[in-house]
């Protein structure tokens, strides 16, 4: 029996919900948070997401649970989030959203590359590595991870003092 699961479920059916309100759904996890379930829903798109996004497509999504009965009859809290700062890279947009800022870019080959990136297409990332630009495809990458930074480098552009 190929049955899929619930989360592969949750995917399918939510995945068109949000693309009509035009995000890219990133994630979807179902916790036990004591008596309740936890449905957390992630999504995204270019520019990022705010909050009447969140209103909205948190609206849609709760009307195509309730239609499908995806989550049965026991009672849930349902989450609709952007992604956090500590999400991988691991998809050609992540990367793209991720531009002028500091990552650290995980390779197949076991190396770890740090650099700010400077632009993503389809097939790789271009990375400042202290001042030289060094192209990486994505079939060497295995992710990457925003780097933390307590003044990025929209904040010092700006700055003339």
């Amino acid at each position: 029996m190929g049955s899929a699961s619930p989360r592969d479920h949750l995917m399918k059916l939510l995945e068109p919900v949000v693309s009509a309100e035009g995000l890219d759904l990133e994630d979807v996890t179902v916790t036990q948070a004591g008596k309740r379930r936890l449905l957390r829903v992630i999504v995204d798109r270019d520019g990022g997401v705010s909050l009447d996004d969140v209103a909205e497509v948190s609206q849609a999504v709760s009307t195509a649970l309730d239609d499908d009965d995806s989550m049965g009859q026991s009672a849930y809290t349902l989450e609709v989030s952007s992604p956090g700062v500590d999400r991988p890279l691991t998809e050609p947009r992540h990367w793209r959203r991720a531009a002028k800022r500091l990552v650290k870019a995980e390779m197949r080959d076991g190396t770890v590359v740090e650099g700010r990136i400077l632009a993503a297409d389809e097939t790789g990332v271009d990375i400042d590595v202290t001042g030289t630009a060094r192209r990486l495809d994505y079939e060497d990458l295995t992710r990457g991870r925003v780097q933390v930074e307590f003044r990025r480098i929209d904040d010092v552009d700006g700055d003339e003092g």
